[in-house]
């Protein structure tokens, strides 16, 4: 692949890590289709290896991301149903009020919805404080993901 298709290659992968952090985009997915495109490109050994490595990173994050943190919240006392409202409410936010309306409805909803089920403030803010922690957990571990695949790619460039 000339430089100019690894830019492109590489700009398509550091939007899919910012789209880790800035839920707009599929980030997990930009990155493996970006990788996957070069593999196809270069038809080496080095890589299709490459991009096998980079889906069993993307693959085992993925696990992590939602078994780690649901495991946390569910210790936690965090509903199922409770997440639910608190997506809900996250996506009726982002309509509303753009980028930052997503987090605020989302902590709203979650936190409703616990208000609901416990008839407690403090410890349906607590659970709130629960369930942001296990976001943010998920957002880590995704992220990590994305960037190892990164490095990955990296070598694999440098190798072929």
């Amino acid at each position: 692949m000339d430089t100019g298709g690894l830019i492109l290659v590489a700009v398509a992968i550091a939007i899919g890590v910012v789209g880790v952090v800035i839920p707009l985009l599929p980030g997990t997915l930009l990155v493996l289709a970006a990788i996957g495109v070069w593999a196809f490109v270069e038809q080496t050994v080095a890589g299709w290896v490459t991009f096998g490595v980079v889906t069993a990173i993307l693959g085992a994050t993925l696990l992590i991301k939602y078994l780690w943190p649901a495991r946390r919240m569910k210790r936690a006392d965090v509903g199922t149903g409770t997440l639910f409202a608190g997506a809900a409410l996250g996506i009726v936010g982002f309509f509303v009020i753009p980028v930052v309306g997503l987090v605020i409805g989302f902590v709203l909803g979650i936190y409703l919805a616990e208000l609901a089920r416990r008839h407690d403030q403090r410890r349906a803010w607590a659970s709130t404080v629960h369930a942001l922690k296990g976001v943010a957990l998920s957002v880590g571990v995704e992220l990590t993901g994305a960037l190892l695949a990164t490095v990955v790619w990296v070598v694999g460039v440098w190798v072929s």
